[in-house]
């Protein structure tokens, strides 16, 4: 994979990590969806390629669709708080991606920078699901870290990318249609997506 693309993927992971609106968030993690469907489609024009391209491009769209049907439906009467401000977020988020490039050796994609920021994202997602409070951003997290597997899939010599693509496809979807029930039934319950409330849930 070109290392032109890998900056925008980073990039963007790390906005969505300092991000507050929901909103935001879900375009942020679309449109990093859609340049690893630029980057399928610009390396190569096999049938694989391309077959793994439209099912990185058919996650995108189904997902931003879905997430932004419920930002719409679940207004925030006022905004979700995380447990840290954005400085410590992106601060937490560069050290473990920094302390995951160091720590894990090479692990046979076709470039070292590849293989940098594939557990970039995946860092920058973990730290998003772990210290935000909002059920969606919690979910986006995920979904980012997925991006970055995503991305390693990508640039794996020889793999089956359109069998890796449409799992990784149908993960998500179900990732995302569960979710949605579950923060749907929150907010129905509490008036809020705030994760937060469920703490204070007794036997």
């Amino acid at each position: 994979m070109s290392s032109f693309a890998l900056w925008p993927l980073v990039a963007l992971g790390l906005a969505v990590v300092v991000v507050r609106q929901r909103a935001i968030a879900v375009g942020l993690v679309t449109l990093q969806a859609l340049v690893l469907v630029a980057s399928a489609l610009t390396d190569g024009t096999a049938a694989s390629n391309i077959a793994a391209a439209l099912a990185l491009l058919a996650r995108a769209l189904a997902l931003a669709v879905l997430f932004f049907v419920l930002v719409s439906r679940t207004p925030e009467s006022r905004p979700v708080r995380a447990g840290a401000g954005p400085l410590v977020r992106a601060t937490l988020a560069i050290g473990l991606a920094l302390a995951l490039c160091w720590l894990v050796p090479r692990f046979g994609l076709g470039s070292r920078d590849a293989e940098r920021a594939s557990l970039t994202l995946v860092g920058f997602g973990l730290i998003t699901a772990c210290m935000r409070r909002a059920i969606l951003l919690q979910v986006l997290g995920i979904v980012l870290a997925e991006n970055g597997l995503a991305l390693a899939a990508l640039d794996l010599p020889g793999a089956p990318a359109l069998l890796i693509e449409l799992g990784v496809a149908l993960d998500l979807t179900l990732i995302g249609l569960v979710a949605a029930a579950f923060h749907t039934r929150i907010f129905a319950e509490f008036g809020t997506g705030d994760s937060a409330v469920l703490g204070g849930l007794l036997d």
